[in-house]
C-alpha cells in the first residue's frame, strides 16, 4: 500500500505521479526548421503560418471523464482556410467572440496513442471567450479519438496514455493498443 498519490507504471515498474490530464504540442506536425526559416512562417503558443500558405490554430480536444470529475484534454493544431484563420485573428481580443459558428478544419497533430492515425481527422473547432483557446470537436466517426470525445474515458485510460508518452521508445506488451474503454 502506498501512501502517496500516483500509480504503478505498468511500463517500467516505477511509481509515478498522478498522471497528467492534459497535454499539448508545440507546433502543428508540418512544422519543422525549414518551415520556420521559411519566409512567411510564423508561430506563437496560439496561431501558425506556413510560408504564408497554411493557417494552424491551437485548440483542446475535450475528453470527459467517466470515473472522475472534469475532463481530459489533448492541445491540438487544427488548419483552418484562410478566411476563417483571418476572421480567428480579426476576433482574437475581441469579447463576443464565442458567438461565432464553429469553423472547419483538418487536425494537424498526431496523437500517438490510438492505434491509428489523427491527422486529417475532419474538426469543428468552437471559437471560446476570450483568454480561452478553442474547443476542437472531432467529427463522429469510428476513430478511436472521436470515440472517446463521444463516449470518455476512464481514468486508467489516462494512465495508459500517460505510460505511452513517457516511454515511448518501449515496445507496447502484446495485446495492447489504443486507449480502450472500459465497462458502461
Amino acid at each position: 500500500m502506498h501512501d502517496s498519490p500516483g500509480y504503478t507504471c505498468g511500463t517500467c515498474g516505477a511509481r509515478h505521479e498522478d498522471p497528467p490530464l492534459s497535454y499539448r504540442t508545440h507546433a502543428p506536425v508540418y512544422w519543422s526548421d525549414e518551415v520556420a526559416a521559411a519566409d512567411g512562417s510564423e508561430l506563437t503558443a496560439d496561431l501558425c503560418v506556413i510560408q504564408g500558405e497554411h493557417f494552424f490554430v491551437q485548440g483542446s480536444i475535450d475528453i470527459p471523464l467517466r470515473d472522475a470529475d472534469g475532463a481530459f484534454s489533448w492541445g491540438v493544431w487544427v488548419s483552418l482556410s484562410a478566411a476563417n484563420f483571418g476572421r480567428t485573428v480579426e476576433l482574437w481580443d475581441r469579447p463576443g467572440r464565442e458567438s461565432e459558428p464553429p469553423y472547419f478544419g483538418w487536425l494537424s497533430t498526431e496523437l500517438p496513442v490510438y492505434g491509428r492515425s489523427t491527422l486529417e481527422l475532419k474538426t469543428h473547432v468552437h471559437t471560446q471567450p476570450v483568454g480561452r483557446k478553442p474547443l476542437v470537436e472531432v467529427e463522429p466517426t469510428d476513430h478511436p479519438l472521436a470515440v472517446a470525445q463521444r463516449t470518455g474515458m476512464t481514468m486508467a485510460d489516462v494512465r495508459r496514455i500517460a505510460e505511452r508518452l513517457l516511454h515511448p521508445e518501449t515496445p507496447r506488451r502484446t495485446g495492447e493498443g489504443a486507449p480502450h474503454r472500459s465497462g458502461g
